[in-house]
């Protein structure tokens, strides 16, 4: 049984770790090397594909390896970034791009989600800002205060769930015990009985 406790724990933290990974903004230096609108295909929650198009942002890492930013709205949809301006950050985006005679300068991107490229996901751009350099410090510390926070929560409620337990059902767990413990000695002392009627009965 504690087996199988942790191990529906451990399952519960990755599934919350990972809705967590995906979720939570993320920073990352780049200079931007293009922007472009490409054709892809969208599944719409009722099974359908539909096309439509895709602003994306090309970038490139200090150590050169390429990123590439899918640029959408979010709206009112989760998670909760509630991004509008998508447009006006592909023109923020395509101005950074040009700038210094086509050289452009390194930036700062704030996004969300992943990259899988089995599977065509990129992550979704939700701003861009002039970086200090390829080697700005980025600490990430709005995700360390609501990582923090979602902690204590977690730990409050888990407190008051266990304070429960033992003041209302931990009593109602031991009273079924006591009444198994008590009807199962009064089975064993009839059964006991019994047994010795029927040897005095029949000179067993």
């Amino acid at each position: 049984m504690g087996y199988l406790r942790w191990g529906i724990g451990f399952i519960l933290f990755c599934i919350t770790a990972a809705f967590l990974h995906y979720s939570l903004p993320d920073r990352e230096i780049v200079k931007i090397v293009g922007t472009e609108v490409v054709r892809v295909e969208v599944e719409r929650p009722d099974g359908s594909i539909v096309i439509q198009d895709q602003r994306q942002i090309n970038g490139q890492n200090p150590n050169g390896r390429p990123s590439v930013f899918r640029n959408e709205d979010t709206d009112w949809s989760w998670p909760p970034y509630l991004k509008f301006d998508s447009a006006n950050l592909q023109a923020q985006a395509q101005s950074a791009e040009s700038q210094n005679g086509g050289e452009s300068p390194w930036m700062v991107v704030r996004h969300y989600g992943w990259r899988i490229p089995y599977l065509s996901m990129f992550p979704n751009a939700l701003s861009i800002r002039p970086a200090d350099g390829p080697d700005e410090k980025l600490v990430p510390w709005l995700n360390i205060i609501l990582i923090a926070l979602l902690t204590l929560i977690v730990l409050i409620v888990w407190r008051m769930l266990h304070i429960l337990f033992d003041r209302h059902v931990a009593p109602v767990i031991d009273g079924i015990d006591v009444e198994i413990e008590q009807t199962s000695n009064a089975v064993s002392n009839r059964y006991r009985g019994i047994r010795g009627w029927l040897r005095r009965l029949f000179g067993g």
